[in-house]
């Protein structure tokens, strides 16, 4: 597992415990087994980005936070240049950058995707509430949402009802794509959502 995805199940695991939660009842919250979800505490296993934000939204903090150890600053804007932004690979074949994890109290996740076409089966599958927007910036990309299959193109966009069982596969060769994400739900469907006024900032060690 790369070093960027251990850190951050660090800090989960590190939060949970400040906040004397148990895995089990973080686990219930966000509608997983308990045993994927100390596999991902432990970093055994990819953290999905409903999961992510999910533990944010229950611990009641900012995403950035458990992305980077450190907290949103900008409250007017956040000017992000080329090439910038935080970087995570979840696993080799798929890495994103966020775009807006320096502003505070964000209702949106814009992030940059890049994925390499894969052999067999989809690694992953997403399901979350809220709203979703993509769009090709490069190459060929198959959404695969439900049980229909839509191939998008440079310059095609779908925007689409996250709470259908989705992924996204690059087609013949590497694909990037834009997308967007509001951030009002969290994993698997569950309606928890994101309380920005009574957010906490916690100081992660190290």
């Amino acid at each position: 597992m790369n070093s960027q995805v251990v850190e951050i199940a660090c800090r989960i695991r590190e939060l949970r415990e400040v906040l004397e939660m148990k895995e089990e009842d973080l686990a219930a919250q966000l509608g997983v087994c308990v045993e994927d979800y100390r596999r991902y505490e432990s970093a055994q296993s990819d953290i999905p980005v409903g999961v992510l934000y999910g533990i944010a939204a229950i611990c009641k903090v900012d995403p950035t936070q458990l992305l980077t150890g450190k907290s949103p600053k900008m409250h007017s804007y956040t000017l992000v240049k080329k090439g910038s932004g935080v970087e995570v690979q979840r696993y080799p074949g798929y890495t994103f950058r966020s775009l807006a994890t320096n502003f505070v109290n964000r209702e949106m996740e814009p992030m940059v995707v890049h994925i390499d076409p894969i052999e067999g089966e989809p690694k992953e599958w997403f399901c979350h509430s809220g709203q979703e927007f993509n769009y090709v910036l490069s190459g060929k990309v198959k959404v695969i949402l439900g049980e229909s299959e839509l191939l998008l193109e440079e310059g095609d966009s779908l925007y689409f009802d996250p709470r259908i069982s989705h992924t996204q596969i690059a087609v013949d060769a590497p694909a990037t794509f834009l997308t967007v994400i509001n951030e009002q739900a969290t994993a698997y469907g569950n309606a928890t959502r994101l309380e920005t006024p009574e957010k906490r900032e916690y100081h992660f060690r190290g």
